[in-house]
C-alpha cells in the first residue's frame, strides 16, 4: 500500500496512542498530539478509513449535556499494524515498542534533576540482549544521550546536543551519525572513558540495525530521540 510521508507520520502516532491505552481515540486528541487543525486530524482520519486502515465508530455519552449526540471514535484494524511492519522493516513490533518507549521516557522523567547513572548503568546491561533491531537502537540512542549529558557543559560547548536536536530533519545529519557523536564524546576531558568505550562496542550492531529498519523505522527512532531529549529538558 502506497502511503505519503505525512499519512505515515500520522498512523504511526495514531498506533502509538492507541496501543498506550487500548481504548478507540477521538480525532481532537490526534490534531492535539501531532499540531494539527481538527478538520485536518478528521479528515486524514476518515482518509486512512478508506484506505482499510481505521475503523470508526460511534458511541452515545452516558450522561450529561451533550446526551443523545453520538462521538465518533476510530481504533485501528489489523491491516494497519501490517503496513507499519512493511514499511518499518524488520524487527518491528508495535506493542512492544510502546512499552519499551513509554518504560525509558517514564524513567527520564523520574530522574529528572540526577545525573541519570542508574539508568544508564541499566540500559547498557540491557543493550546486548536486545535482539530486535528497533528496540537496540531506541536503547542505544537513549545511552549515548544519557552519556552525553554526564558532561552536559561540554557537549553543548562542542555542539554535540546541536547535532542531536536536528538528527532526522531534511536534510541533516541522519541516524548513523550517532557513532560519529560518541566518538565526539570520546575526546571530552570528563567522559567516562568506560562508558563511552562500551557505547563505541556496540557501533557495528548498531548500524546494522539502522540498516534491517526502514525508512519509517528511522523516523520512528529519529522522533523517539527527541522525546528523549525533552524528557530530560534539553
Amino acid at each position: 500500500m502506497k502511503l505519503t510521508g505525512r499519512q505515515k507520520t500520522f498512523l504511526s502516532k495514531f498506533l502509538d496512542l492507541y496501543h498506550q491505552d487500548n481504548e478507540p481515540i477521538h480525532y481532537t486528541v490526534m490534531a492535539e498530539q501531532l499540531g494539527v487543525g481538527k478538520i485536518t486530524a478528521y479528515d486524514m482520519l476518515r482518509l486512512l478509513e478508506e484506505k482499510g486502515l481505521v475503523r470508526s465508530e460511534y458511541v452515545l455519552p452516558e450522561s450529561g449535556r451533550e446526551r443523545g449526540r453520538s462521538t465518533v471514535l476510530f481504533r485501528p484494524t489489523e491491516k494497519a499494524t501490517e503496513v507499519m511492519a512493511e514499511l518499518a522493516g524488520a524487527g518491528w513490533d508495535q506493542e512492544k515498542w510502546v512499552m519499551v518507549k513509554e518504560r525509558i521516557l517514564a524513567a527520564l522523567y523520574e530522574g529528572k534533576g540526577t545525573d541519570y547513572q542508574d539508568l544508564l548503568d541499566e540500559i547498557l546491561l540491557r543493550i546486548p540482549q536486545c535482539n530486535r533491531p528497533l528496540l537496540y537502537a531506541a536503547e542505544t540512542i537513549t545511552a549515548v544521550i544519557l552519556n552525553l549529558y554526564q558532561v552536559k557543559e561540554e557537549a553543548e560547548a562542542a555542539g554535540l546536543f546541536d547535532h542531536l536536536r536536528r538528527m532526522g530533519r531534511p536534510g541533516e545529519l541522519g541516524l548513523s551519525a550517532l557513532v560519529g557523536l560518541t566518538m565526539g564524546l570520546s575526546l571530552v576531558e570528563r567522559a567516562n572513558r568506560r562508558f563511552t568505550s562500551q557505547l563505541l562496542s556496540y557501533a557495528r550492531k548498531y548500524q546494522d540495525s539502522l540498516s534491517k529498519l526502514g525508512s519509517e523505522g528511522q523516523q520512528t527512532l529519529a522522533d523517539f530521540a527527541q522525546e528523549v531529549m525533552r524528557a530530560m529538558g534539553l
